[in-house]
Protein backbone atom coordinates (compact mmCIF):
# COMPACT_ATOMS: atom_id res chain seq x y z
CA UNK A 1 0.00 0.00 0.00
CA UNK A 2 1.41 3.25 -1.29
CA UNK A 3 2.84 5.98 1.57
CA UNK A 4 1.56 9.37 -0.04
CA UNK A 5 -1.31 10.07 -2.65
CA UNK A 6 -1.04 12.59 -5.72
CA UNK A 7 -2.78 15.25 -3.20
CA UNK A 8 -0.49 14.21 -0.36
CA UNK A 9 3.06 15.15 -2.79
CA UNK A 10 1.02 18.52 -3.49
CA UNK A 11 0.23 19.47 -0.47
CA UNK A 12 3.56 18.98 1.12
CA UNK A 13 5.73 20.70 -2.25
CA UNK A 14 3.59 23.93 -0.90
CA UNK A 15 3.71 23.40 3.31
CA UNK A 16 7.31 22.52 2.59
CA UNK A 17 7.80 25.57 0.64
CA UNK A 18 9.56 23.07 -2.06
CA UNK A 19 10.96 25.75 -5.09
CA UNK A 20 12.51 22.78 -7.58
CA UNK A 21 11.80 18.78 -7.71
CA UNK A 22 13.82 16.47 -9.31
CA UNK A 23 12.33 13.81 -11.59
CA UNK A 24 14.86 11.39 -11.31
CA UNK A 25 15.24 8.19 -13.11
CA UNK A 26 19.00 6.35 -14.75
CA UNK A 27 19.65 5.43 -18.00
CA UNK A 28 20.60 1.66 -18.52
CA UNK A 29 24.45 2.25 -17.47
CA UNK A 30 23.05 2.93 -14.06
CA UNK A 31 23.77 6.59 -14.13
CA UNK A 32 21.24 9.50 -12.20
CA UNK A 33 19.40 11.60 -14.43
CA UNK A 34 17.07 13.89 -13.73
CA UNK A 35 14.12 16.27 -15.00
CA UNK A 36 13.56 19.52 -12.83
CA UNK A 37 10.51 21.42 -12.94
CA UNK A 38 9.02 24.08 -10.70
CA UNK A 39 6.58 24.10 -7.50
CA UNK A 40 4.35 25.11 -10.15
CA UNK A 41 4.51 21.90 -12.41
CA UNK A 42 3.80 19.27 -9.30
CA UNK A 43 0.29 18.63 -10.83
CA UNK A 44 1.50 17.50 -14.19
CA UNK A 45 4.52 15.45 -12.66
CA UNK A 46 2.09 13.42 -10.47
CA UNK A 47 -0.22 12.80 -13.17
CA UNK A 48 2.77 11.47 -14.90
CA UNK A 49 2.67 13.90 -17.37
CA UNK A 50 6.50 15.06 -17.73
CA UNK A 51 7.83 14.04 -20.74
CA UNK A 52 11.77 12.82 -21.64
CA UNK A 53 13.22 12.82 -25.13
CA UNK A 54 14.75 9.28 -24.99
CA UNK A 55 16.79 9.96 -28.56
CA UNK A 56 19.36 12.13 -25.95
CA UNK A 57 19.95 9.17 -23.58
CA UNK A 58 22.42 6.73 -24.60
CA UNK A 59 21.46 3.79 -25.01
CA UNK A 60 17.61 4.53 -24.31
CA UNK A 61 15.79 3.74 -27.85
CA UNK A 62 15.64 5.04 -31.03
CA UNK A 63 15.35 8.53 -32.83
CA UNK A 64 11.79 8.00 -34.48
CA UNK A 65 10.53 6.39 -30.93
CA UNK A 66 11.92 9.26 -28.63
CA UNK A 67 8.66 10.11 -26.41
CA UNK A 68 8.86 8.84 -22.69
CA UNK A 69 6.75 9.64 -19.89
CA UNK A 70 8.05 9.73 -15.89
CA UNK A 71 5.60 7.94 -13.72
CA UNK A 72 6.85 9.39 -10.34
CA UNK A 73 7.15 6.75 -7.41
CA UNK A 74 4.97 8.97 -4.82
CA UNK A 75 6.85 7.12 -2.10
CA UNK A 76 10.13 8.34 -2.92
CA UNK A 77 9.24 11.74 -2.24
CA UNK A 78 12.16 13.18 -0.21
CA UNK A 79 13.19 16.84 0.37
CA UNK A 80 17.00 17.13 -0.41
CA UNK A 81 18.41 19.52 2.36
CA UNK A 82 21.65 20.29 0.95
CA UNK A 83 20.12 22.47 -1.82
CA UNK A 84 18.33 25.00 0.30
CA UNK A 85 20.52 27.54 -0.23
CA UNK A 86 19.49 28.12 -3.72
CA UNK A 87 15.62 26.74 -2.93
CA UNK A 88 14.49 24.29 -1.59
CA UNK A 89 14.72 20.96 -3.04
CA UNK A 90 12.68 17.63 -3.00
CA UNK A 91 13.10 14.52 -5.06
CA UNK A 92 11.18 11.86 -6.96
CA UNK A 93 12.10 8.69 -8.33
CA UNK A 94 10.24 7.96 -11.80
CA UNK A 95 9.89 5.06 -13.88
CA UNK A 96 9.66 5.14 -17.59
CA UNK A 97 6.94 4.62 -19.84
CA UNK A 98 5.75 4.78 -23.30
CA UNK A 99 3.23 7.10 -24.29
CA UNK A 100 0.66 4.85 -24.07
CA UNK A 101 1.57 4.21 -20.03
CA UNK A 102 3.22 0.71 -20.82
CA UNK A 103 6.47 0.43 -18.87
CA UNK A 104 9.75 1.25 -21.32
CA UNK A 105 11.77 -1.62 -21.66
CA UNK A 106 14.94 -0.03 -21.47
CA UNK A 107 14.09 0.98 -18.16
CA UNK A 108 16.57 -0.47 -15.05
CA UNK A 109 14.03 0.46 -12.49
CA UNK A 110 10.93 -1.84 -14.62
CA UNK A 111 13.51 -4.61 -15.39
CA UNK A 112 13.54 -5.30 -11.52
CA UNK A 113 10.13 -4.72 -10.48
CA UNK A 114 9.15 -7.36 -13.44
CA UNK A 115 11.36 -9.60 -11.63
CA UNK A 116 10.57 -8.85 -8.20
CA UNK A 117 6.87 -9.78 -9.59
CA UNK A 118 8.10 -12.90 -10.86
CA UNK A 119 9.35 -13.72 -7.13
CA UNK A 120 5.87 -12.92 -6.06
CA UNK A 121 3.93 -14.77 -7.64
CA UNK A 122 6.75 -17.41 -6.96
CA UNK A 123 5.55 -16.23 -2.79
CA UNK A 124 8.94 -15.12 -2.32
CA UNK A 125 10.47 -11.59 -0.83
CA UNK A 126 14.22 -10.57 -1.71
CA UNK A 127 15.88 -8.48 0.46
CA UNK A 128 19.20 -7.30 -0.15
CA UNK A 129 21.87 -5.30 1.97
CA UNK A 130 24.26 -3.30 0.17
CA UNK A 131 27.56 -2.81 1.64
CA UNK A 132 29.03 -0.20 -0.89
CA UNK A 133 32.70 1.44 -0.97
CA UNK A 134 34.93 4.18 -2.53
CA UNK A 135 37.41 6.42 -2.16
CA UNK A 136 37.88 10.04 -1.42
CA UNK A 137 40.72 11.77 -2.85
CA UNK A 138 41.65 15.36 -2.59
CA UNK A 139 41.44 18.10 -5.76
CA UNK A 140 44.01 20.09 -7.06
CA UNK A 141 44.27 24.14 -7.65
CA UNK A 142 41.99 23.56 -10.34
CA UNK A 143 39.55 21.70 -8.63
CA UNK A 144 40.60 18.44 -10.90
CA UNK A 145 39.96 14.91 -8.47
CA UNK A 146 43.57 13.35 -7.71
CA UNK A 147 44.54 9.85 -6.27
CA UNK A 148 46.18 11.82 -3.79
CA UNK A 149 44.47 10.62 -0.33
CA UNK A 150 46.56 12.47 2.64
CA UNK A 151 45.21 9.47 4.76
CA UNK A 152 47.62 7.13 6.63
CA UNK A 153 44.75 5.24 7.53
CA UNK A 154 43.65 1.49 7.21
CA UNK A 155 40.87 -1.13 8.33
CA UNK A 156 38.74 -0.19 11.04
CA UNK A 157 41.18 3.03 12.09
CA UNK A 158 40.07 6.36 13.82
CA UNK A 159 40.52 10.16 13.43
CA UNK A 160 43.27 11.38 13.35
CA UNK A 161 44.80 9.32 10.83
CA UNK A 162 41.33 8.37 9.18
CA UNK A 163 41.49 11.68 7.18
CA UNK A 164 38.03 10.69 5.82
CA UNK A 165 36.63 10.48 9.81
CA UNK A 166 34.21 13.83 9.74
CA UNK A 167 33.24 13.33 5.90
CA UNK A 168 32.35 9.90 6.28
CA UNK A 169 30.19 10.96 9.52
CA UNK A 170 28.35 13.73 7.12
CA UNK A 171 27.23 11.31 5.10
CA UNK A 172 26.05 8.68 7.40
CA UNK A 173 23.98 11.99 8.87
CA UNK A 174 22.91 13.10 5.35
CA UNK A 175 21.93 9.50 4.88
CA UNK A 176 19.72 9.50 7.60
CA UNK A 177 17.81 12.76 7.07
CA UNK A 178 16.56 10.87 3.91
CA UNK A 179 15.26 8.14 5.45
CA UNK A 180 18.25 5.81 5.30
CA UNK A 181 19.09 3.20 8.13
CA UNK A 182 22.81 2.75 8.19
CA UNK A 183 24.17 -0.39 9.88
CA UNK A 184 27.65 0.59 9.80
CA UNK A 185 30.14 3.17 8.43
CA UNK A 186 33.83 2.42 8.49
CA UNK A 187 37.39 3.31 6.98
CA UNK A 188 38.29 0.11 4.87
CA UNK A 189 42.12 -1.18 3.68
CA UNK A 190 43.32 0.82 1.09
CA UNK A 191 43.96 4.62 1.92
CA UNK A 192 41.38 6.84 1.56
CA UNK A 193 38.94 4.09 1.09
CA UNK A 194 35.81 3.78 3.23
CA UNK A 195 32.35 1.77 3.25
CA UNK A 196 29.22 2.84 4.28
CA UNK A 197 26.51 -0.69 4.78
CA UNK A 198 22.73 -0.46 4.87
CA UNK A 199 20.23 -2.33 6.66
CA UNK A 200 18.22 -4.86 4.69
CA UNK A 201 15.20 -4.02 2.74
CA UNK A 202 13.17 -5.03 -0.62
CA UNK A 203 15.49 -5.04 -3.17
CA UNK A 204 13.34 -2.01 -5.20
CA UNK A 205 13.81 0.15 -1.68
CA UNK A 206 17.30 -0.90 -1.65
CA UNK A 207 17.94 0.07 -5.28
CA UNK A 208 16.95 3.10 -5.33
CA UNK A 209 18.62 3.80 -1.86
CA UNK A 210 22.19 2.86 -3.68
CA UNK A 211 20.95 5.48 -6.69
CA UNK A 212 20.66 8.04 -3.63
CA UNK A 213 23.65 7.28 -1.51
CA UNK A 214 25.83 7.39 -4.66
CA UNK A 215 24.52 11.48 -5.00
CA UNK A 216 24.51 12.01 -1.49
CA UNK A 217 28.27 10.59 -0.89
CA UNK A 218 30.04 13.07 -3.74
CA UNK A 219 27.92 15.63 -2.72
CA UNK A 220 29.13 15.83 1.07
CA UNK A 221 32.39 14.91 -0.15
CA UNK A 222 32.81 18.12 -2.42
CA UNK A 223 31.78 20.20 0.71
CA UNK A 224 35.01 19.19 2.60
CA UNK A 225 37.40 20.17 -1.20
CA UNK A 226 37.18 16.14 -1.88
CA UNK A 227 36.46 14.18 -4.46
CA UNK A 228 34.57 10.91 -4.09
CA UNK A 229 34.30 8.37 -6.84
CA UNK A 230 33.33 4.37 -7.37
CA UNK A 231 35.46 3.44 -9.45
CA UNK A 232 36.11 -0.04 -8.94
CA UNK A 233 39.85 0.18 -8.65
CA UNK A 234 41.99 3.47 -8.70
CA UNK A 235 44.90 2.91 -7.41
CA UNK A 236 47.28 -0.39 -8.68
CA UNK A 237 48.70 -1.44 -5.66
CA UNK A 238 45.76 -1.27 -3.65
CA UNK A 239 42.37 -3.23 -2.73
CA UNK A 240 39.58 -1.86 -4.95
CA UNK A 241 35.95 -0.80 -3.80
CA UNK A 242 33.12 -3.34 -4.31
CA UNK A 243 29.52 -3.22 -3.73
CA UNK A 244 29.38 -6.82 -1.60
CA UNK A 245 25.22 -7.96 -2.51
CA UNK A 246 23.99 -9.47 1.14
CA UNK A 247 21.14 -11.42 0.08
CA UNK A 248 18.03 -13.09 2.08
CA UNK A 249 15.00 -14.44 0.07
CA UNK A 250 11.71 -15.08 2.06
CA UNK A 251 8.20 -16.94 1.67
CA UNK A 252 5.33 -16.72 4.30
CA UNK A 253 7.58 -15.33 6.79
CA UNK A 254 10.88 -17.37 6.97
CA UNK A 255 14.08 -17.36 5.35
CA UNK A 256 14.55 -19.78 3.04
CA UNK A 257 18.12 -19.76 2.99
CA UNK A 258 18.28 -21.10 6.41
CA UNK A 259 17.99 -24.66 6.95
CA UNK A 260 16.42 -26.71 10.01
CA UNK A 261 19.77 -27.45 11.29
CA UNK A 262 21.22 -24.23 10.88
CA UNK A 263 22.85 -24.91 7.64
CA UNK A 264 22.49 -23.76 3.81
CA UNK A 265 18.59 -24.88 3.38
CA UNK A 266 18.04 -26.79 -0.02
CA UNK A 267 16.54 -24.16 -1.28
CA UNK A 268 19.33 -21.67 -0.31
CA UNK A 269 21.51 -24.54 -2.19
CA UNK A 270 20.17 -24.13 -5.16
CA UNK A 271 19.56 -20.40 -5.22
CA UNK A 272 23.07 -20.20 -4.93
CA UNK A 273 23.65 -23.02 -7.75
CA UNK A 274 21.45 -20.66 -9.88
CA UNK A 275 24.11 -17.82 -9.29
CA UNK A 276 26.87 -19.61 -10.21
CA UNK A 277 25.63 -21.46 -13.25
CA UNK A 278 24.90 -17.96 -14.77
CA UNK A 279 27.55 -15.64 -12.79
CA UNK A 280 29.37 -15.82 -16.43
CA UNK A 281 26.91 -14.21 -18.68
CA UNK A 282 25.62 -11.50 -16.15
CA UNK A 283 29.31 -10.36 -15.20
CA UNK A 284 29.00 -7.88 -17.74
CA UNK A 285 26.40 -6.02 -16.02
CA UNK A 286 27.59 -6.58 -12.43
CA UNK A 287 31.63 -5.24 -13.22
CA UNK A 288 30.88 -2.59 -16.11
CA UNK A 289 33.51 -1.23 -16.71
CA UNK A 290 37.03 -1.81 -18.45
CA UNK A 291 38.48 -1.25 -15.27
CA UNK A 292 36.52 -3.60 -13.36
CA UNK A 293 38.57 -6.15 -14.03
CA UNK A 294 41.81 -5.24 -12.48
CA UNK A 295 40.03 -5.54 -9.34
CA UNK A 296 39.13 -8.94 -9.56
CA UNK A 297 42.42 -10.40 -9.21
CA UNK A 298 44.16 -12.87 -6.68
CA UNK A 299 45.68 -11.14 -3.74
CA UNK A 300 43.26 -8.06 -3.06
CA UNK A 301 40.27 -9.58 -0.98
CA UNK A 302 38.46 -9.54 -4.44
CA UNK A 303 36.66 -12.98 -6.13
CA UNK A 304 38.47 -14.37 -9.00
CA UNK A 305 37.02 -17.67 -8.82
CA UNK A 306 33.73 -18.70 -8.62
CA UNK A 307 33.20 -20.61 -5.75
CA UNK A 308 31.88 -20.56 -2.55
CA UNK A 309 32.34 -21.16 1.28
CA UNK A 310 30.71 -20.15 4.75
CA UNK A 311 34.41 -20.18 6.31
CA UNK A 312 36.40 -18.20 4.05
CA UNK A 313 35.95 -14.79 3.16
CA UNK A 314 37.29 -13.91 -0.20
CA UNK A 315 35.03 -16.35 -2.04
CA UNK A 316 32.57 -15.09 -4.84
CA UNK A 317 30.06 -16.41 -2.42
CA UNK A 318 29.79 -16.23 0.99
CA UNK A 319 27.12 -17.96 3.37
CA UNK A 320 27.06 -16.68 6.96
CA UNK A 321 24.80 -16.88 9.59
CA UNK A 322 25.65 -13.74 11.88
CA UNK A 323 24.95 -13.92 15.51
CA UNK A 324 21.07 -12.64 16.22
CA UNK A 325 20.77 -12.36 12.50
CA UNK A 326 19.18 -14.72 9.67
CA UNK A 327 21.30 -16.49 7.42
CA UNK A 328 22.61 -14.41 4.46
CA UNK A 329 24.52 -15.15 1.32
CA UNK A 330 26.70 -12.35 0.28
CA UNK A 331 27.94 -11.98 -3.38
CA UNK A 332 31.00 -10.12 -3.63
CA UNK A 333 31.65 -9.78 -7.22
CA UNK A 334 29.91 -6.36 -7.88
CA UNK A 335 31.21 -3.35 -8.04
CA UNK A 336 29.26 0.39 -7.61
CA UNK A 337 30.10 1.29 -10.66
CA UNK A 338 27.27 -0.96 -12.16
CA UNK A 339 23.45 -0.37 -12.31
CA UNK A 340 22.28 -1.86 -9.34
CA UNK A 341 18.70 -2.31 -10.39
CA UNK A 342 20.17 -4.96 -12.83
CA UNK A 343 22.34 -6.50 -10.54
CA UNK A 344 19.70 -6.99 -8.28
CA UNK A 345 17.14 -8.31 -10.54
CA UNK A 346 19.86 -10.85 -12.24
CA UNK A 347 20.97 -12.07 -9.26
CA UNK A 348 17.45 -13.12 -8.16
CA UNK A 349 16.67 -14.31 -11.65
CA UNK A 350 19.28 -16.69 -11.19
CA UNK A 351 18.45 -17.94 -8.15
CA UNK A 352 14.79 -18.12 -8.72
CA UNK A 353 16.20 -20.37 -11.72
CA UNK A 354 18.04 -22.29 -9.57
CA UNK A 355 15.66 -22.92 -6.84
CA UNK A 356 12.87 -23.95 -10.21
CA UNK A 357 15.48 -26.51 -11.82
CA UNK A 358 16.76 -28.08 -7.91
CA UNK A 359 20.15 -27.04 -8.96
CA UNK A 360 23.24 -28.58 -6.83
CA UNK A 361 25.53 -26.28 -5.55
CA UNK A 362 29.07 -26.98 -6.43
CA UNK A 363 31.60 -28.42 -3.94
CA UNK A 364 32.44 -25.55 -1.32
CA UNK A 365 35.71 -24.00 -1.59
CA UNK A 366 38.62 -25.97 -0.25
CA UNK A 367 42.73 -25.34 -0.65
CA UNK A 368 42.91 -27.35 -3.45
CA UNK A 369 41.62 -24.90 -6.66
CA UNK A 370 42.22 -27.26 -9.26
CA UNK A 371 39.00 -27.46 -11.63
CA UNK A 372 37.53 -24.04 -10.21
CA UNK A 373 36.48 -21.68 -13.38
CA UNK A 374 37.93 -18.05 -13.13
CA UNK A 375 35.18 -15.61 -13.34
CA UNK A 376 36.07 -13.52 -17.07
CA UNK A 377 39.02 -11.85 -16.81
CA UNK A 378 38.50 -9.19 -19.04
CA UNK A 379 35.31 -6.47 -19.98
CA UNK A 380 35.69 -8.47 -23.77
CA UNK A 381 35.47 -11.82 -22.27
CA UNK A 382 32.51 -10.94 -20.37
CA UNK A 383 30.47 -9.56 -22.97
CA UNK A 384 31.20 -12.53 -25.26
CA UNK A 385 29.66 -14.54 -21.95
CA UNK A 386 26.88 -12.56 -21.89
CA UNK A 387 25.90 -13.23 -25.72
CA UNK A 388 25.18 -16.85 -24.75
CA UNK A 389 23.47 -16.40 -21.73
CA UNK A 390 19.64 -16.34 -22.39
CA UNK A 391 18.54 -15.39 -18.88
CA UNK A 392 20.39 -11.55 -19.83
CA UNK A 393 18.17 -11.18 -22.30
CA UNK A 394 14.97 -12.97 -20.64
CA UNK A 395 15.04 -10.48 -17.71
CA UNK A 396 16.20 -7.00 -19.64
CA UNK A 397 14.81 -7.75 -23.19
CA UNK A 398 16.91 -8.37 -26.65
CA UNK A 399 16.79 -4.26 -27.27
CA UNK A 400 18.39 -3.42 -23.61
CA UNK A 401 21.21 -5.94 -24.41
CA UNK A 402 21.79 -5.07 -27.80
CA UNK A 403 22.22 -1.48 -26.64
CA UNK A 404 24.20 -2.14 -24.04
CA UNK A 405 26.15 -4.46 -25.76
CA UNK A 406 27.01 -2.35 -28.20
CA UNK A 407 28.08 0.81 -26.10
CA UNK A 408 29.69 -1.79 -23.93
CA UNK A 409 31.89 -3.37 -26.91
CA UNK A 410 32.54 0.08 -28.09
CA UNK A 411 33.96 1.34 -24.71
CA UNK A 412 36.25 -2.89 -25.07
CA UNK A 413 37.76 -1.75 -28.78
CA UNK A 414 38.91 1.63 -27.41
CA UNK A 415 40.56 0.89 -24.61
CA UNK A 416 42.76 -2.24 -26.40
CA UNK A 417 43.53 0.35 -28.96
CA UNK A 418 45.25 2.85 -26.32
CA UNK A 419 49.18 2.36 -25.63
CA UNK A 420 49.73 2.99 -21.85
CA UNK A 421 52.54 4.35 -20.40
CA UNK A 422 53.34 0.80 -19.14
CA UNK A 423 54.35 -0.25 -23.18
CA UNK A 424 56.35 2.72 -23.98
CA UNK A 425 58.64 2.43 -20.65
CA UNK A 426 59.00 -1.48 -21.03
CA UNK A 427 59.33 -1.55 -25.21
CA UNK A 428 60.74 1.72 -26.36
CA UNK A 429 63.99 1.40 -25.06
CA UNK A 430 64.29 -2.01 -25.69
CA UNK A 431 62.97 -2.61 -28.90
Amino acid sequence: MSKYTKDDIIRMVEEEGIDFIRMQFTDIFGQAKNVAITASQIQKAVNNQISIDGSSIEGFTRIHESDQYLYPDLDTFTVLSWYEQQGKVARLLCDVCNPDGTPFIGDPRGALKRVLRRAADLGYTFNVGPECEFFLFEMDKDGKPTTKTNDEAGYFDLGPIDHGDHTRREICLALEALGFEIEASHHECAAGQHEIDFTFEDALAAADKVTTFKMVVRTIAKRYGLHATFMPKPLQEMNGSGMHLNMQLYKDGRNVFEGEDGNLSREGEAFLAGICEHIDGITAILNPLVNSYKRLVPGFAAPSNVDWSKKHKNTLLRVAKRKFQSMTMELRSPDAASNPYLVFALCLEAGLDGIQRELKAPEEFSQDIRGIRTLPRNLGEALDKMKKEPLVAEVLGDVYVDAYRRAKEKEWTKYQSQITKWEIENYLYLL
